[in-house]
C-alpha cells in the first residue's frame, strides 16, 4: 500500500535534494556545451565548404541516429580501451552534450534559415564584417527564432539526465534508486523523483515564457509602428 508518510518525508531528504542540484547542473552545463556545439555545427552545415558541410551532417547522422543510453555507455566504458580515462561526471557531461549538440545544431540552422535574406545583405551595406554581422544582426534575430524549440530541447534534457543513473551519476533518479534498494519503498520515491521533475521543467517553463516576452518586444514593437497588426490567436469556435 501506498504510504503517504514515506512520500511526504522523502519530499524533503536532503540526499535526494542534493541530487536534485546534481541534475540542475548536469543540465545547464549540457545546455551551455550544446549550444557552443550545435552553434559551430549549424555554421559548419551553413557553410559553402563541402568537408566543413559532410562533416556536420556526418556528426549528426550518428547522434541522432543512435540511442543516447547507448551513447552514454559506450563513452564511459568504451574510451579507456583507448587510453582515455574519464570519471563518471565528466563522462555523463560529454555524452550528452555531443549528444545535445547534434539536436541544437538543427534548431539553430533552421533559425538562421529563417531570417530574411536582405538583413545578410544590410549588414554588408553598412560594411558590417562577417563576424560583426553574425554578431550584432543575425544572432538577436536567431536568438527569438529558436527560443521556443530550445525550450522544449531543454525541457527534454532535463529529464534525459536520468539516463546518466545507468552509469552511476548520483544525480536524482540514482538516488532515488539508491533509497529504494536501502526502504523498498519503490512507489512512493517514484513519486516522489516524478514531483521534482515536475517541479524543475515547470518553473523553466516559466522562465521560457519570459524569455519569449524579451526577445520578442522589439520585433512587436517594430511591427506596430509599421502598421502591421501582430497575430493573434483564432478564436474558438463554440
Amino acid at each position: 500500500m501506498f504510504d503517504v508518510n514515506a512520500f511526504l518525508s522523502y519530499l524533503t531528504n536532503v540526499y535526494l535534494l542534493q541530487g536534485v542540484l546534481v541534475t540542475i547542473g548536469l543540465t545547464i552545463a549540457t545546455m551551455c556545451i550544446g549550444l557552443v556545439l550545435g552553434t559551430v555545427l549549424a555554421l559548419m552545415r551553413l557553410s559553402g565548404s563541402i568537408v566543413l558541410s559532410s562533416f556536420s551532417q556526418f556528426y549528426i547522422w550518428i547522434f541522432r541516429g543512435t540511442p543516447l543510453l547507448l551513447q552514454l555507455v559506450l563513452i564511459y566504458t568504451g574510451l579507456p580501451q583507448i587510453g582515455i580515462k574519464l570519471g563518471v561526471l565528466p563522462s555523463a557531461l560529454l555524452a550528452l552534450s555531443l549528444n545535445e549538440a547534434a539536436y541544437l545544431s538543427e534548431t539553430i540552422r533552421g533559425g538562421f534559415q529563417g531570417v530574411p535574406k536582405g538583413q545578410r545583405e544590410a549588414a554588408h551595406a553598412l560594411g558590417l564584417s562577417r563576424f560583426n554581422a553574425l554578431r550584432l544582426v543575425l544572432m538577436p534575430q536567431v536568438a527569438r527564432l529558436i527560443i521556443p524549440p530550445l525550450g522544449n530541447s531543454l525541457n527534454g534534457l532535463l529529464k534525459a539526465t536520468s539516463l546518466a543513473s545507468v552509469i552511476s551519476l548520483e544525480e536524482l533518479m540514482r538516488r532515488s534508486q539508491v533509497l529504494m534498494q536501502e526502504k523498498f519503498e519503490v512507489l512512493e520515491l517514484y513519486c516522489v523523483a516524478a514531483v521534482y521533475y515536475l517541479v524543475l521543467t515547470t518553473l523553466w517553463n516559466l522562465v521560457q515564457v519570459r524569455l519569449e516576452r524579451h526577445y520578442g518586444r522589439g520585433y512587436a514593437e517594430a511591427s506596430a509602428k509599421r502598421g502591421n497588426p501582430i497575430p493573434q490567436r483564432p478564436a474558438e469556435v463554440v
